[in-house]
């Protein structure tokens, strides 16, 4: 005789949340979820809301799941969480081994993407940091003076 196991543990429905990366979504789950767990959170990044909203976040290329549980432990969701790459038109230039992306709409300007080069990546990255100090810095004194 064969006994089955007190708690069932949820499949993945077929239903996968696509989003791409360094882009969010928002997914309506039951308001009575009170956990959710993230397969791998450097592919998606998953955070609760109140009245039961969810923002997926595409963090890395690639698949994970997301399982949503109440505070008694049952699993009310499970789901796949499919990260794709950008859908805006994306110019790849290769300068040897090192790749750096474009985003040309409608011209083109940096866009950082995982997988660039680190020099590129880096640079790209403190500039972006700087402007955001500059902004940040010009938006406090404006308010003091």
């Amino acid at each position: 005789m064969l006994l089955w196991p007190a708690v069932v543990m949820a499949e993945p429905t077929a239903d996968a949340i696509s989003v791409n990366v360094d882009q969010a979504k928002l997914i309506k789950l039951p308001t009575r979820v009170a956990t959710i767990v993230v397969g791998n959170p450097l592919i998606a990044d998953v955070t609760l809301q109140t009245g039961g909203i969810l923002v997926v976040t595409g963090k890395g290329y690639g698949a994970t799941n997301f399982i949503a549980m109440d505070r008694t432990g049952e699993v009310l969701v499970d789901r796949v969480i499919q990260v794709e790459g950008p859908t805006d038109q994306l110019v790849t230039i290769y300068r040897g081994v090192d790749r750096e992306s474009y985003s040309c709409m409608p011209i083109c300007q940096r866009r950082v993407t995982l997988g660039d080069g680190e020099l590129y990546f880096r640079a790209a990255m403190d500039q972006a940091g700087s402007l955001s100090s500059q902004a940040s810095g010009a938006a406090t004194a404006g308010k003091t003076n």
